[in-house]
């Protein structure tokens, strides 16, 4: 194309000469002069300068079980001869659309698994020139607050499994009347069986969960026909209204069905009489939906969640999936686990591409490579520390082992004592003699008294230990030197 404000090199008249072809010559010709003197150039006929276009349609909400939605192909009208229309989606699957002969793509019935991301090209010929246009398109389902839960109460004469769910099979198959008469759906969600007050041994009350939807075969039939701006309040309207008419047909219905009766090969019947229904109204999103917030005329409602995104039933929020796990369509109550030993290495992973092997991180490598220089410094330093700790345990051994008898360590410390005074003063150890020599036998008694004394008074200091009796001879010779208990007590 040519940029504004530069000199457009064709001539101002251009006769026919015989068709494109001689115009493909002259414009071709048109075009070398043009390079030759400098000057930009421009086709001499008008043919639009790009042949194809690339546009963004923007987003569009389809509420859950629509009866009918058209989707143009362009979001303008445009006025072109013999436009052919082709409608693809982002996923790699191929599908059938059912299009339109004025381009348009028909949801019936419209599931969360509908959305996603859709491209419709039309292409024709302008001048004889092939020319397309490509509009994108981000569509997402969603749906307005409003549901049911009810709560059946049920007597019955015995509590197995296998007939309660014949039970069960029967109720839902008398329900779908009136699912198809009141446009809704009506979903058994949990079951309990426990004893009866009244009668525990004989009775028991089987307790139903119902979860009724009110988007059902036909719900919006009376919103098909509103403009678009419009179209949220007639299903908010429509929601409400069904609330009423669904809560009011149920009661009916139990009390004209008051009994259900199963009968089988060993027992003839059973009988599961209706004692209670109770209603709740409630405003949760559905599993798979959240309130993102992302269509401006109804904040409130809930938006599905897109891949990489999940919400249990009844959580206002969509959240991204954990890591190591991934959802790949639109609206899933819960994401996908990866297979063992994968995991994803973000939180949001919308493809099983995103589960890799579990690596060990760059820190763990280094870690592990690291140990045997570790093991090579600390093993020689906890040795070291054991082998102080054993020679230390053996010396407080020895030690407490000394204090515990202290009575053996002063014997041994005070015969010590004795034998280094005996050698010095060169006394011979012998025991008293009998004889004329000897001496009365009261001074040793008295000797012997003194030193057991002696010792006594050393004990009461605090040092316990045994009396000790110095024997000596009794000698006559006065050259010949005495030890008293003076010289004894002088010597300790």
């Amino acid at each position: 194309s040519v940029q504004q404000g530069r000199m457009v090199c064709a001539p101002h008249v251009w006769p026919d000469f015989g068709g494109p072809r001689v115009l493909g010559t002259m414009g071709i010709l048109t075009l070398v002069l043009c390079s030759c003197s400098g000057q930009p150039a421009s086709l001499p006929w008008d043919l639009p300068a790009i042949s194809s276009w690339e546009h963004q349609g923007g987003l569009v909400f389809i509420h859950t079980e629509s009866s009918l939605y058209s989707l143009p192909c362009s979001p303008i009208e445009m006025e072109v001869a013999d436009p052919t229309y082709h409608w693809v989606q982002d996923r790699a699957a191929s599908r059938l659309f059912s299009v339109t002969k004025e381009g348009h793509l028909l949801f019936q019935h419209f599931q969360a698994g509908n959305s996603g991301k859709y491209s419709c090209t039309i292409s024709y010929r302008k001048h004889g020139v092939p020319v397309s246009q490509t509009f994108h398109y981000s569509v997402f389902g969603y749906h307005v607050l409003g549901g049911l839960d009810t709560v059946l109460l049920f007597h019955s004469k015995l509590c197995e499994d296998e007939w309660t769910k014949r039970f069960l099979w029967g109720l839902q198959d008398k329900l779908r009347q009136l699912e198809i008469e009141q446009h809704c759906k009506l979903q058994l969600t949990a079951t309990f069986c426990f004893p009866s007050l009244n009668n525990p041994s004989d009775e028991f009350i089987i307790q139903v969960h119902l979860e009724v939807s009110l988007f059902g075969p036909h719900w919006d039939e009376h919103c098909i026909s509103q403009d678009m701006e419009t179209v949220t309040d007639c299903y908010r309207k429509t929601v409400r209204h069904n609330l009423g008419q669904v809560q009011l047909a149920l009661t009916r219905f139990f009390k004209e069905h008051k009994s259900f009766h199963v009968t089988g090969a060993d027992i003839p019947s059973i009988n599961f009489t209706n004692e209670f229904v109770g209603f709740l109204k409630t405003e949760q999103c559905s599993g798979g939906y959240g309130q993102t917030k992302q269509l401006q005329r109804c904040l409130d409602c809930c938006i599905v969640c897109p891949p990489g995104m999940f919400s249990p039933p009844k959580n206002s929020q969509c959240s991204p999936c954990p890591v190591g796990t991934y959802s790949l369509t639109y609206g899933v109550a819960f994401c996908t686990p990866c297979k063992d030993g994968m995991i994803t290495r973000v939180l949001g992973a919308r493809s099983m591409m995103d589960c890799v092997k579990k690596e060990r991180t760059k820190q763990d490598v280094s870690i592990v490579h690291r140990i045997p220089v570790l093991l090579l410094i600390i093993l020689p330093a906890l040795l070291a520390i054991n082998f102080l700790f054993i020679l230390s345990s053996c010396y407080w051994f020895y030690q407490e082992y000394n204090v515990s008898s202290p009575r053996a360590s002063k014997i041994t410390e005070s015969t010590t004592r004795m034998e280094m005074v005996t050698s010095f003063f060169r006394i011979p150890r012998q025991g008293p003699q009998a004889g004329p020599d000897a001496g009365p036998a009261s001074d040793t008694s008295q000797l012997d008294t003194s030193t057991s004394q002696g010792g006594d008074e050393e004990h009461t200091r605090g040092a316990p230990s045994p009396a000790v009796t110095l024997n000596l001879p009794t000698v006559t010779d006065e050259t010949t030197p005495v030890l008293t208990l003076e010289d004894k007590k002088d010597i300790f």
